[in-house]
């Protein structure tokens, strides 16, 4: 089983970060310019539709850098394994987009919202796969207790 360190080196982790920022920049440029309503001839729910993927979008980004930032500090000695896998430090929830709603959108804001959501799951499961190496540690060396008890 790969370590801890293998799965999220400081290279992957700065990478991931950048790619988090710089998609958080592009969306924010997109949202606040107006292309959206340039580019529909859009109606009132294609609009209302299009203000709640911009928020999703937002979402599932701060989640992604929340995340990623609870990460480096753990590297750098700032947070303590114990920490960074507290309830409130993990990735969390985003919600989903609705395909139906944003097959309708401007190629851009597809290419946004989709690149989120890949970024977002990305995340999910690395995160996942480090819990699960926690987890086996803390089992492995419960049993290792639970021996030297034994003897």
């Amino acid at each position: 089983m790969p370590d801890r360190e293998s799965l999220l080196t400081l290279r992957l982790m700065d990478a991931l970060y950048t790619e988090a920022m710089v998609l958080a920049d592009e969306a924010r440029s997109y949202f606040e310019s107006g292309r959206f309503n340039d580019e529909t001839d859009s109606g009132d729910l294609l609009v209302v539709s299009f203000s709640c993927e911009s928020l999703k979008v937002t979402t599932r980004l701060m989640h992604c850098i929340a995340w990623l930032l609870n990460q480096k500090a753990l590297q750098s000695g700032e947070l303590s394994e114990g920490e960074v896998w507290n309830h409130d430090r993990r990735l969390g929830d985003a919600p989903v987009s609705d395909p139906r709603m944003v097959n309708r959108f401007p190629k851009e804001a597809r290419q946004i919202i989709m690149a989120s959501e890949e970024l977002f799951l990305r995340l999910q499961r690395l995160s996942t796969r480090l819990e699960q190496e926690i987890e086996d540690e803390s089992a492995v060396q419960d049993m290792f207790r639970r021996l030297k008890s034994a003897f």
